[in-house]
């Protein structure tokens, strides 16, 4: 094979598997019907019904329930335009819950930063 066959087929390889792996961090389905994304060294699951009421799960990176006491969490969202700041508290399980000034529609963007009781902080992007 030609030096420059290779080289085209290697381009060409790259080219074919970089939508691969920029896709790899985008948001997934979680189990209770919100969006998951990465956040450090957890999972991040937010779940907005339309009202001003927010739900974060917390999990592993196996996707196991990981108790939210301890932690404490701060979601900033673009809300009608706004960045809006609002903490998250843990109330039960995994479940990290807080009260937007407005109502969250589902698509929102924004951000969910944590802090775990270690000290260390992560975030999850959506």
């Amino acid at each position: 094979m030609s030096a420059y066959r290779l080289m085209s087929t290697i381009a060409l390889s790259v080219a074919l598997l970089a939508p691969t792996f920029a896709l790899a961090h985008d948001a997934a389905k979680g189990r209770h019907g919100g969006w998951r994304v990465d956040a450090g060294k957890y999972h991040t699951e937010l779940v907005v019904d339309g009202s001003s009421n927010v739900v974060v799960y917390l999990s592993d990176a196996d996707d196991k329930p990981i108790p939210a006491a301890g932690f404490k969490g701060t979601a900033i969202f673009i809300i009608d335009g706004k960045s809006q700041r609002f903490a998250l508290a843990p109330v039960e399980g995994s479940k990290l819950v807080g009260t937007a000034p407005a109502p969250i529609k589902r698509g929102v963007k924004g951000v969910v930063q944590l802090t775990a009781p270690d000290g260390s902080s992560a975030q999850g992007k959506f």
